[in-house]
């Protein structure tokens, strides 16, 4: 009779969990990954729609404002500025422009099907930005606002933006890399990115952070469906498949 742990491993390896590959676990995990964060948004546009949110988010508001003034952002006239900048990197012109750049480059390296996911990823998160914008039309906080806003405030369209291009292609940079910490620089770089530029809308007075939060929510969510088919479609073969980084070659030993 087999013994216990021998049995449990022939059951484990049998298994339908088993014979799955990294692609369709990982695959699986981004699925569920981004049904988590649409049930997050679905809670917090409830809430906003029932006027639950607003006097948490007016009190959030008036912490990046002086006191006594609410129509001043805390901080000097350069930083005030420099919070600007910062909130042009979630802007429609620098994600255009910066996916522009990085489909042109997989297009040089002939990895089309990463490029045509690319352009799908980003033209799909506009697309959702701007229906959830217009269903929801939530008027924008009667504050001051220190740039300027054309569109309603929920969800956050430079929230969402912002999440959908950096994590994407932070994930697309963790291909051409092989050691760990490379992966998780990108990826950190990419999640730093992203908060900056909600927080960024938080000071500049352009958004409520429930704004902010559900448009955190919803670029995540895409940009996790777009890598789960990303893996799905590597898996047929559909994607190209992440470059390896050549064998380190050994040194002969010369006599000397």
């Amino acid at each position: 009779m087999a013994a216990p742990d021998t049995l449990i491993r022939r059951i484990v390896n049998t298994s339908a969990l088993a014979k799955l590959g990294k692609h369709e676990v990982g695959a699986i995990l981004a699925l569920f990954t981004a049904a988590a964060l649409v049930l997050l948004f679905g809670m917090v546009a409830e809430e906003v729609v029932e006027g639950d949110t607003h006097k948490l988010d007016r009190t959030v508001l008036m912490a990046f404002r002086t006191a006594g003034q609410p129509l001043d952002p805390i901080g000097p006239e350069w930083f005030e500025e420099m919070v600007r900048d910062v909130t042009a990197l979630g802007s429609y012109a620098f994600v255009i422009i910066i996916v522009t750049a990085a489909v042109g480059y997989l297009l040089l390296m002939r990895k089309y099907g990463l490029a045509l996911l690319l352009l799908a990823a980003e033209a799909g998160g506009m697309l959702i930005s701007t229906l959830l914008k217009e269903l929801f039309d939530r008027p924008r906080p009667d504050l001051e606002h220190a740039a300027r806003v054309f569109t309603a405030s929920f969800p956050s369209g430079h929230a969402t933006l912002s999440a959908v291009t950096f994590l994407t292609l932070g994930a697309l940079l963790t291909r051409v890399v092989a050691d760990r910490k490379s992966k998780l620089y990108f990826m950190g770089i990419a999640i730093v990115l992203t908060v900056l530029v909600g927080l960024s809308r938080l000071y500049l007075g352009v958004h409520y952070p429930s704004d902010i939060l559900a448009g955190w929510c919803v670029g995540s969510a895409w940009a996790m469906l777009c890598w789960g088919g990303a893996l799905w479609l590597q898996r047929r073969g559909d994607v190209e498949r992440p470059s390896k980084s050549p064998p380190l070659k050994r040194r002969a030993d010369t006599a000397s």
